[in-house]
């Protein structure tokens, strides 16, 4: 599949690049970012990938995480793609902030007019990895992936549902209950259709409950003061009674600043 590249900048020692790609799962161009450190001019590094939250693109890791310096000491490829597809001409997907564009909640999506191009589990899970390893030095025993917010969650399902493909899973105030939250509802209503049992295929809180698979890591960060986890958008407790139950091992770590949610007049 052919790459083009977007732009590449000089970083710690390494490079940031982004490159634009035809996407077969979402069926339209795509950009992904890429940071590659020194270490990848003499051999496979392992790969890190990370999904952000709504209304972000590929640009706001980039720009606003200061990842750069760690990615480069130790030697790790960090990947991070757009959050939804772009440009589809779907009536409504640029109507709301938290639906359609910048927000494809990283689920297969089932009902029309959403299913023919948002698919963006099967991108990150599948499509991406695989042109990632064929065009760039990375190890594929060696990926793990995380994020934030929206991201968080899909950083969560996408680990859960694969067992063994990730070494590790970390999220950022993520949406651990999304069947239960106003964001997850409105999306997976969309995306899913109206029954709900198909929902709990993309909740981290249902999936662990029956998580079959190897060890894995799992670390949850979250800001005490996060106006978005009293107003009951992500659930941290939820998923954390889950993994109890299910002796899955779990870090949980609640912050007494705030460090990752902003207004969302502030998060573009």
């Amino acid at each position: 599949m052919a790459l083009k590249q977007i732009s590449s900048n000089k970083c710690f020692g390494g490079l940031q690049k982004v490159f634009e790609h035809d996407s077969v799962e979402l069926n339209c161009k795509m950009k992904f970012a890429i940071y590659l450190p020194p270490k990848a001019e003499t051999g496979k590094c392992p790969a890190l990938y990370w999904l952000s939250g709504l209304t972000c693109t590929e640009q706001n890791f980039i720009s606003k995480s200061g990842f750069h310096q760690a990615a480069s000491e130790h030697g790790l490829v960090v990947i991070a793609p757009d959050t939804s597809p772009r440009g589809c001409s779907i009536k409504g997907e640029d109507e709301s902030w938290d639906f359609g564009t910048g927000a494809g909640f990283y689920v297969d999506a089932t009902e029309d007019p959403w299913k023919t191009n948002y698919r963006m589990y099967s991108y990150v899970t599948e499509e991406l990895p695989k042109l990632i390893n064929a065009n760039f030095p990375v190890d594929p025993q060696r990926m793990s992936i995380f994020g934030h917010s929206m991201g968080g969650h899909g950083a969560l399902i996408c680990a859960l549902k694969n067992p063994g493909k990730y070494k590790s899973v970390s999220a950022f105030a993520p949406i651990c209950n999304p069947v239960l939250c106003p964001w997850g509802k409105k999306a997976f209503s969309g995306y899913l259709g109206t029954d709900q049992n198909k929902w709990k295929a993309y909740d981290a809180t249902h999936l662990v409950k029956s998580y079959p698979g190897s060890q894995l890591d799992i670390l949850i960060d979250q800001g005490k003061e996060d106006q978005f986890l009293s107003d009951g958008q992500l659930l941290p407790d939820n998923f954390i009674a889950a993994c109890t139950e299910k002796k899955v091992p779990v870090v949980f770590r609640l912050q007494e600043v705030q460090i990752c949610h902003k207004k969302r007049s502030e998060q573009k």
